[in-house]
């Protein structure tokens, strides 16, 4: 078992506090992405885990046991970096094999086990060659590969995937989840592109500014964000955001222009007068016909649908568009939004307000189906 567990962890540098009480259980086997943009603490946070930053107040548990004064190479975890820190003047096989070597195992283990984990990620025949003469993709898989060999407890992956191209990413997004399910080892992925962590976290850290905004499955945090922040954040294009004043006794949230947006009071019961900010997806807009109306500024081509920009209530929007839209920049354009797509937001602290959600059906029992590739 090797769950790990943050209470209370800060960081400061003098008297500039950068991480400010973080507050995190990860289970063993668990894949955790911490998500954010550049200076929210998030890799500051991660070496802390490895040992490669001090930490100011707090503690942080590998297995159980507090490693706060341990130093990197007694936590059991393996770190993979940004930029690869491979040896150039190495091959794949003795980059792989270094810390065996170090640790004092025969050649012949060595052999052995590089030999493995080489097959493991397609590197076999690339053993002897040296780092200048690989890609970017399979640089990534020898630090990848360096990392696996010392069997760690926990894998602390530090956007590794920022210095590869569009594709190569795509790539390696698929070889991470797929070594994560065959080795069940404990990992925290830090990462600023959203994609990446929609498509390989069980759950989602949140963090801005030095704090965590919210912990969750993708689907928790895309659905439903506690935080206009997250709202915004998550999602491409993120929530659209509006700010309006709440008539619970009509039901509907009444912009500036005065257009109205209506929200499903069932969900939303403890809603009062006043202020409030008003959010739906851009694909929850029925574009075409309604009694909403936006002015069209620009639009972005996607192929087979467009994102058009645009203008409500004073305040910017953008719809999701899967049907043949010409218009023109100042062309008005017509839409409605389903009740139940609108989500309610504190004007003043941003936080997501409460809301009475509907009880998860209990799944029947089925029959299971055998299916075989």
């Amino acid at each position: 078992m090797a769950e790990i567990t943050l209470r209370d962890v800060r960081k400061s540098y003098a008297k500039n506090e950068v991480v400010h009480g973080v507050n995190l259980d990860v289970s063993s086997g668990e894949l955790i992405v911490i998500l954010g943009p550049s200076g929210c603490g998030k890799s500051t946070l991660l070496r802390m885990v490895a040992g490669l930053e001090s930490i100011t107040s707090g503690e942080v548990a590998i297995a159980g046991r507090v490693v706060n004064r341990l130093e990197p190479r007694e936590r059991g975890c393996a770190m993979v970096f940004q930029n690869y820190a491979l040896y150039p003047h190495m091959s794949v096989a003795k980059n792989i094999g270094y810390s065996l070597k170090i640790a004092g195992l025969s050649k012949a283990e060595r052999t052995e086990r590089v030999s493995k984990v080489a097959a493991t990620l397609g590197l076999t025949e690339y053993l002897e060659r040296k780092p200048a003469q690989l890609s970017g993709g399979q640089r990534q898989r020898v630090a990848m590969g360096r990392a696996m060999i010392r069997e760690p407890k926990v894998f602390l992956y530090d956007e590794p995937l920022s210095n590869l191209d569009a594709t190569l990413r795509v790539a390696m997004r698929v070889e991470i989840r797929k070594l994560h399910q065959r080795l069940g080892a404990t990992t925290l992925f830090v990462t600023h592109d959203q994609v990446e962590a929609m498509t390989l976290a069980d759950r989602i850290v949140v963090m801005n500014k030095g704090g965590i905004e919210q912990v969750g499955t993708p689907s928790e945090v895309y659905g439903r964000p506690e935080t206009t922040y997250v709202a915004n954040f998550i999602g491409s294009p993120g929530l659209n955001l509006l700010k309006g004043a709440a008539h619970p006794d009509e039901g509907v949230i009444k912009l500036p222009d005065g257009q109205q947006l209506a929200y499903d009071r069932s969900q939303w019961p403890e809603i009062g007068h006043g202020p409030v900010i008003a959010g739906f997806r851009a694909e929850a807009v029925k574009f075409g016909s309604g009694p909403l109306s936006a002015r069209f500024d620009f639009a972005e081509e996607l192929g087979i649908a467009k994102l058009l920009h645009g203008s409500f209530g004073g305040q910017a929007m953008i719809v999701h568009v899967a049907t043949r839209a010409d218009l023109q920049p100042g062309q008005p354009f017509f839409f409605s939004v389903d009740p139940g797509d609108i989500q309610l937001f504190d004007a003043d602290s941003g936080r997501r307000l409460e809301e009475v959600r509907a009880p998860v059906a209990t799944a029947k029992q089925t029959t299971p189906v055998q299916v075989t590739a």
